[in-house]
């Protein structure tokens, strides 16, 4: 079976004149009609409200009032958090803006292994055991935790939940004093609205929205791979315009740990970069490092907790490397036919099991599950393929787990150990059901069909205007045929990747291309052969001078007329 090939799945057929066409063609394939284009390209943050993302605003209010009034009392107030990005930046925001209004607040980020997942019994029981909080606001999560809630209500604490993930249909919602929920954006995002809601509620007089704040909502919403439309596309591109000008001395000092001073920072850097070594700490340390790292005054401590969150990434890498590696060993030939793949293993770190369910993906292109074996009680995280909604696959389960939360393409679960094993049949039995073939198959959407000497400059700086770029709305990718190799060769210090200069015939102006990790498929091209290749767009800068290059995606070779005479 092979796990790499791509269906080739061209949007749009038509023959387009000039780029400006083109760029409406791109975004009619993302739904965005003629008459709605203007309100797409806006980056206007201000129309970034809670009517427009459908979150309740009796809600919003009555948690306005309970808020204000714990303020006005200096009850204690926790803001309780998640351990990865999305959680970590959204604490920061509600907990510098309470701190601000004169609360009496203080951040609280979970340990992964100690306390689990969102609000718990646990974490609960470990506030009431240093100082009391009178009301709690989680950030991130919240929207399953139904015993924790009651829990809390038991303990004399209010508790307002902030969330974005999927609600449980077969269960009530927490009976929370007030519930802020969307899925329309991530959890930092909801938290950035209600800051905002708080400070003109509070204070008296419409405020505009912190930058700073903007800008950690934006690197949430790259990092939790939320849909790069509508809401979402404004917030990131208005934080992107501020994170090279950051006041935060910890971000700042990651950028030159990290090796990005100087360099312009956009959705890969957050994405690869920058979000991997925030996550680093909650995954197999505390992520109260990397949100003391966010909101830290002091040099010294922003440079140390900098230099130890990269230390602790490159920790993670190792761990991430030699699990995913047992764990590709671990699907024997018999499960790579299966429509899901379970792994389990006593090896696993919890804090990693989330990479290696997605570098499972990754290889197999199958929703895949990794489980951190131990003897009674078992941690699992669920990465998912296009199409295929896991958590709804995983809460049709019954009672096989413990709890289990999430979103469509990305889940986590507790589950007894002893049931793993009817977790593995009944899940792949069920999978066969509702999981078809063609969901399993790569497909490389195409959004028109150019040729070589289609106007491609003009092109590419129209293309920057529907940016920023991501899931939800991809780079445009386009398709030419029949193009002559001019030349080829094989560059990288592995040898894994091919550099063309190609044309659409031996007279026509030549373009650059990269071609990356496709070495071992160019093997059997020449030059004067033809390809068909699928790409994006972007530039090449060598020696101050700045040139279009092609990023090839896929490609299709053609015997060459005349190799064999």
């Amino acid at each position: 079976m092979n796990f790499t090939e791509k269906k080739w799945l061209i949007l749009d057929n038509s023959v387009q004149n000039d780029p400006e066409s083109l760029i409406e063609s791109v975004l009619k394939a993302r739904g965005v009609r003629p008459s709605m284009m203007g309100s797409f390209l806006s980056s206007n943050i201000e129309s970034v409200t809670f009517k427009s993302v459908g979150i309740d605003e009796k809600e919003v209010v009555k948690a306005i009032k309970r808020i204000a009034d714990a303020i006005l009392s200096q009850e204690h107030i926790v803001v309780y958090g998640d351990y990865d990005v999305d959680g970590i930046t959204g604490a920061a925001i509600l907990w510098e803006t309470l701190s601000l209004l004169g609360a009496n607040a203080l951040p609280y980020i979970p340990h992964r292994v100690d306390e689990g997942y969102g609000l718990s019994e646990k974490g609960i029981e470990n506030l009431l055991a240093t100082n009391a909080p009178k009301l709690i606001i989680t950030v991130d999560n919240g929207i399953v935790a139904n015993k924790a809630v009651d829990f809390a209500k038991e303990k004399g604490i209010d508790v307002i939940i902030t969330d974005h993930h999927m609600p449980d249909k077969d269960h009530q919602l927490p009976k929370s004093h007030s519930l802020i929920h969307t899925t329309s954006l991530c959890g930092s995002s909801v938290a950035l609205l209600l800051s905002k809601a708080l400070k003109d509620s509070i204070q008296g007089h419409e405020s505009a929205f912190d930058r700073e704040h903007v800008m950690l909502a934006a690197l949430a919403t790259v990092a939790d791979l939320v849909p790069l439309t509508g809401q979402n596309r404004i917030i990131l591109k208005s934080g992107l315009s501020t994170i090279r000008s950051t006041k935060r001395l910890g971000l700042k000092e990651l950028f030159l740990v990290a090796g990005l001073e100087g360099k312009e920072i956009g959705v890969y850097e957050i994405g690869h970069i920058i979000s991997p070594r925030i996550n680093a700490a909650g995954r197999i340390e505390s992520g109260m490092d990397s949100l003391r790292l966010l909101c830290t005054k002091d040099q010294k401590k922003a440079r140390s907790l900098a230099l130890m969150l990269d230390e602790t990434n490159t920790r993670r890498q190792g761990l991430m490397k030699d699990s995913a590696t047992l764990a590709i060993e671990r699907v024997g030939i018999s499960s790579q036919d299966k429509k899901i793949i379970v792994v389990d293993d006593e090896e696993f770190e919890e804090g990693i099991i989330g990479l290696v369910a997605g570098k499972l993906v990754e290889e197999f292109y199958r929703p895949s599950i990794a489980i951190a074996k131990r003897k009674d009680i078992s941690k699992g995280s669920v990465r998912s393929v296009s199409g295929v909604n896991v958590i709804e696959l995983l809460r049709s389960m019954g009672d096989v787990f413990i709890n289990v939360g999430g979103h469509p393409m990305a889940a986590g679960f507790t589950i007894k150990t002893s049931n793993i094993p009817r977790l593995k049949k009944e899940l792949v039995k069920k999978a066969e059901s509702v999981i078809t073939d063609d969901q399993l198959l790569r497909t490389l959407k195409i959004d028109a069909v150019v040729p070589l000497s289609f106007q491609l400059a003009e092109l590419f700086n129209k293309i920057s205007s529907i940016g920023p770029f991501g899931m939800g709305n991809p780079e445009p990718t386009f398709l030419s045929k029949k193009v002559l190799i001019r030349d080829i060769r094989i560059i990288g210090k592995e040898k894994t990747h091919v550099r063309f200069v190609l044309s659409e015939e031996e007279i026509s102006t030549p373009f650059e291309a990269i071609a990356f990790g496709m070495a071992e498929r160019a093997n059997d091209l020449e030059k004067d052969d033809q390809i068909d290749i699928v790409y994006t767009l972007d530039t090449n800068t060598w020696n101050d001078v700045t040139k279009l290059q092609l990023k090839i995606k896929d490609f299709k070779s053609y015997i060459h007329p005349h190799r064999d005479e």
